[in-house]
């Protein structure tokens, strides 16, 4: 079954993140993943998110694939480097 991997981004330090985003270049699609929606948020329809958090939707062939995606060597790494950049949700979503 797919499995989609949608997160919530608001970023604190550019140049940080920016670091972050080289370093996990083309891994998701080392396990099948594929970006769906990756911007901003336009307008808030019911709720309350910070004004300029972003939404980062891709999609994986199934959950062991975007799991593995998370825990790739290569995302980790990335991830150490986007500390303090960052405030990342991450849902995992199986369909």
């Amino acid at each position: 079954m797919p499995a989609f991997i949608v997160a919530t981004v608001s970023i604190s330090d550019m140049t940080a993140f920016k670091e972050y985003s080289k370093t996990i270049e083309g891994v998701s699609e080392k396990y099948g993943g594929e970006s769906i929606v990756k911007g901003s948020i336009t307008e808030m329809l019911e709720g309350s998110a910070p004004e300029d958090q972003r939404v980062v939707v891709s999609k994986f062939p199934d959950a062991d694939s975007a799991k593995a995606y998370v825990n790739d060597p290569v995302y980790l790494d990335g991830k150490a480097k986007r500390k303090g950049a960052a405030i990342v949700d991450m849902r995992l979503i199986v369909v």
